[in-house]
């Protein structure tokens, strides 16, 4: 920091706010600190009785917070962001599309682990729309050695910490089990609960199958809908461990993968994620216990918006949504602007 006359400060960048008082009429922040100061600045800054200023001396070896931001806003966004103007070492990050946060958080971990910087999001794999604000990025000090936002570079590697993926309008096939259904002895209310989540992400329904509690025609049913052309399959119903609770070994009958059969959340712990052979390679099938058809939300919201942004999932994902996976069922659903599943 040095003293400068404020007729030679153009160019210059103020260590300090710089206040302005009119009696009766306002006290406030005139110039901020940070600010870079102009020529057309210099009368306003004279008529405050700034003959002088105290500004930021640059050795080579510095950043200003802005041109600092700039680079944790490269190092943040990926495809679908987009990014507003420095301000005061801060940057905001937005989607441009609704689609599924995706971050990399080890990586983020690791450069928030750097001194005199921080980045701030949304958790991840969190379904969000357009607009939707996604992560903030300041500098803590006025200005932050080059060497030190290198490591912040090496730390976040060559790709972005952030992207979102869009939601594909999958066409979906639906298998609904039991015999209680299949003889109408009782009313289908689970398919329109089905219908209308996966409206949510733009996907729609080309085929849907009843079947009793057969396994051998559960599986025809699947093959069915793989057949003509289904690019998810849902399972509703005869998830449980009882012994007439036929759908999960037909999924398995059927040819299916099978990447979990029950999942760390509540409601939903009988969900089934796995992925059938089909023509142009896998599709995954989902089979939905009976939770999903009253509940406000279930396993089922944590995981379809993965699979609708193409989101191939492991065991591992399941098994990370044990810590966050108990819904509270709260008076008014907040989902996803809450605790659930992260």
């Amino acid at each position: 920091m040095r003293c400068v006359e404020t007729i030679h400060a153009e160019g210059h960048v103020l260590c300090h706010d710089i206040t302005v008082i009119v009696k009766d009429v306002k006290k406030g922040v005139a110039f901020k600190k940070g600010h870079v100061v102009t020529k057309e600045d210099i009368p306003e800054l004279l008529k405050l009785g700034k003959d002088h200023l105290y500004v930021w001396e640059n050795d080579g070896t510095m950043y200003h917070e802005d041109e600092a931001a700039a680079i944790l806003r490269d190092v943040c966004m990926g495809e679908n962001m987009a990014a507003g103007k420095p301000s005061e070492g801060k940057i905001e990050l937005t989607a441009t599309i609704d689609g599924l946060l995706e971050i990399d958080s080890e990586r983020l971990e690791a450069v928030n682990a750097i001194e005199e910087i921080m980045i701030a999001t949304r958790h991840g794999n969190t379904p969000v729309k357009a607009g939707d604000k996604l992560a903030g990025t300041r500098v803590i000090p006025l200005v932050i050695k080059k060497e030190k936002m290198e490591r912040v570079r090496e730390a976040a590697g060559e790709k972005p910490l952030m992207r979102v993926l869009p939601f594909r309008p999958l066409a979906c096939g639906i298998v609904t089990t039991g015999s209680e259904v299949y003889y109408g002895r009782i009313k289908d209310t689970f398919t329109p609960v089905i219908e209308s989540k996966l409206a949510e992400y733009g996907m729609t329904v080309m085929g849907h199958e009843m079947c009793p509690d057969d396994g051998e025609k559960i599986v025809a049913a699947i093959h069915s809908l793989l057949e003509r052309g289904a690019q998810l399959i849902l399972t509703t119903g005869g998830m449980s461990v009882d012994p007439d609770d036929k759908t999960p070994a037909a999924i398995r009958a059927a040819g299916a993968r099978v990447v979990t059969y029950g999942a760390p959340v509540l409601p939903g712990a009988m969900m089934l994620v796995g992925y059938l052979p089909g023509k142009e390679g896998e599709v995954p099938v989902l089979g939905l216990p009976g939770c999903v058809m009253y509940a406000k939300r279930t396993v089922f919201d944590l995981v379809l918006p993965r699979v609708a942004a193409g989101v191939e999932l492991r065991r591992s994902d399941i098994v990370k949504l044990g810590e966050g996976g108990l819904c509270l069922n709260c008076p008014v659903c907040t989902y996803p602007n809450c605790g659930f599943g992260k």
